[in-house]
């Protein structure tokens, strides 16, 4: 039997079995609309890097359209480029100060890799978050971000308040039901074993 290259016994010989290699994104017959749609479905199927270069492509032909610019913003994030994202989203928080995803997806540019984050990134973050909870407030994974800022912070009942309000938005949220049970019993046990300082008052 002839070998074709082929591992599986297949004897494909278009090139189709080479599905892992994403397209090319250079393509001079594509549109500014073309571009922003295949850029948003890789983001939605978690293709990132195929994503920023679609989307990039597409800011070349229209660089002030809000919905590149918002999903360009998101794929930047997901690609840990955080300041790339904020020259971005900073801007258009400008021009569609009332829309909640653009504040949303500042929040966390702003804040970045929250395991490094800096008070200052974080109350940036703080502020962008608030601003998108006010506006929308059922917007996804706001108030759960806020909680794991507000936790990371050690400022718990602040945390614990963002964390119930992200389970009432969501109520199937395991994670904010997780950290609402263990900031409620590490209250729990404060006021079961107060300080000595605190006995003396």
């Amino acid at each position: 039997m002839e070998n074709n290259g082929s591992t599986n016994g297949n004897h494909n010989t278009n090139g189709s079995h080479q599905k892992r290699r994403p397209p090319k994104i250079v393509q001079p017959d594509m549109d500014f609309f073309e571009l922003l749609e295949q850029g948003t479905k890789a983001l939605e199927r978690g293709q990132v890097s195929l994503a920023v270069q679609f989307l990039e492509q597409a800011q070349k032909l229209d660089p002030d359209n809000p919905d590149l610019l918002l999903n360009l913003g998101g794929a930047y994030i997901l690609s840990k480029k955080f300041k790339q994202a904020v020259d971005i989203l900073e801007p258009l928080s400008d021009r569609q100060p009332n829309n909640p995803m653009v504040w949303t997806n500042l929040g966390a540019a702003y804040l970045g890799n929250p395991v490094l984050a800096t008070d200052e990134k974080q109350q940036r973050a703080i502020g962008a978050f608030k601003l998108a909870v006010a506006l929308d407030p059922k917007a996804p994974n706001v108030a759960y971000n806020l909680g794991l800022i507000y936790r990371d912070r050690k400022e718990n009942e602040e945390a614990l308040h963002w964390f119930k309000r992200a389970l009432k938005v969501n109520p199937k949220d395991k994670d904010a039901l997780y950290y609402i049970k263990q900031l409620s019993k590490q209250d729990e046990d404060i006021t079961d074993n107060p300080s000595e300082s605190d006995q003396s008052e």
